[in-house]
């Protein structure tokens, strides 16, 4: 049996813009302390980074897929870091 897979969307603001990280994992906490650490993508060293949505997939596949829609999804983004203000 496999475990479950996640897609998440975090969050981070500075003095000028917000952003946000699309990526997926078995396991979100563990993974979120890994990009507030440094030791996550290099896109998001640096910064404080807190959850902003996720969604749970049975497989691998299912999970990279939506990642792949939620990156191109801006708009959607857009309004999830309105939450960051």
């Amino acid at each position: 049996m496999t475990a479950a897979c996640y897609v998440y969307v975090l969050g981070s603001r500075d003095r000028t813009r917000s952003l946000t990280y699309v990526g997926w994992t078995n396991d979100i906490p563990r993974r979120l302390a890994q990009h507030n650490s440094g030791k996550g993508a290099r896109s998001t060293r640096g910064r404080a980074w807190v959850l902003l949505h996720s969604e749970c997939f049975a497989t691998k596949a299912e999970a990279m897929s939506r990642e792949w829609h939620l990156k191109r999804e801006r708009a959607f983004r857009r309004q999830l870091a309105l939450q960051l203000k």
